[in-house]
């Protein structure tokens, strides 16, 4: 899908953050009580890495959003992790809604908090807006339109990076360090013994403590196209810069280097690429 939309459109902010909420919130019903976990990735050895969790939640949260959305805008595509593209077939100038219903469904399935809802608007390689709703603290970083805002309960935050270049002074957030293989782990580590600190965990919300300048710098890899483009507004509209290990908008997914500002991000770069 590439091009522009052929008629400009005014995204409904507050209506769409309700939509995520509402559905990001239907996930409570299973958290922390029993449940069945699938792994998609069939019969695959989780000792090699091959487990990738699914639940109920993810479905109910997914086809929630999905049905609102399409309801809403019936001339849009829907993609999402669970249930792949429904809605406009690929054309230019389409509006594409990119729905992760968990993402951090490890956290999920282990009674951890650090999980949330995402949702992106894409219109060929525009990301017009991202949503990230947190249902266990009620937080929501929204950047669409004219917001670009942290809802905290009653206080709204603007959303901006510490502004921090050098890496020395960065904290730097990752899930897991098993993301890294081989030379990729080298190069990981590289950047991980230059900052001031490095924290593992957090899932999509390592993005939104970028966004509010409680990190300086983000590194991740082996990402899908809905763990990523959602978030890609939240740390642009803070001031900061994403993108993958190239240099390129990590439309693709794989790799994602987020940084405070661009320094930060070359600085981190040059590290990773050697």
């Amino acid at each position: 899908m590439a091009g522009r939309a052929e008629a400009a459109f005014e995204i409904p902010v507050e209506e769409v953050t309700a939509l995520v909420r509402t559905a990001s919130e239907l996930a409570l019903e299973w958290f922390r009580r029993p449940l069945l976990i699938e792994n998609k990735a069939g019969g695959g050895d989780a000792a090699l890495g091959l487990f990738d969790p699914v639940t109920a939640a993810d479905r109910a949260v997914e086809d929630t959003l999905r049905a609102a959305l399409l309801e809403r805008f019936p001339r849009h595509q829907v993609y999402g992790e669970e249930r792949g593209r429904t809605g406009a077939p690929d054309a230019a100038g389409v509006y594409r809604w990119v729905i992760d219903p968990i993402d951090g469904t490890r956290a999920f399935v282990t009674g951890q908090p650090l999980w949330g809802t995402l949702l992106g608007l894409q219109c060929g390689d525009e990301v017009l807006g991202g949503w990230l709703h947190q249902p266990t603290s009620g937080h929501t970083y929204v950047a669409a339109g004219d917001t670009a805002v942290l809802h905290e309960g009653h206080r709204t935050v603007p959303l901006a990076t510490s502004g921090r270049t050098s890496p020395d002074q960065a904290v730097l957030l990752c899930t897991h360090p098993d993301m890294f293989v081989g030379a990729e782990s080298e190069a990981f580590e590289r950047v991980r013994r230059s900052v001031r600190m490095t924290r593992f965990g957090g899932d999509c919300l390592n993005y939104g403590f970028l966004a509010t300048g409680y990190a300086d710098l983000v590194i991740e890899a082996q990402l899908q196209p809905y763990d990523i483009i959602p978030l890609i507004p939240l740390v642009e509209r803070a001031g900061g810069i994403i993108t993958d290990r190239d240099g390129r908008r990590p439309l693709a997914g794989g790799w994602a280097i987020a940084a405070a500002s661009p320094e930060l991000h070359q600085a981190a770069l040059e590290l990773l690429n050697g």
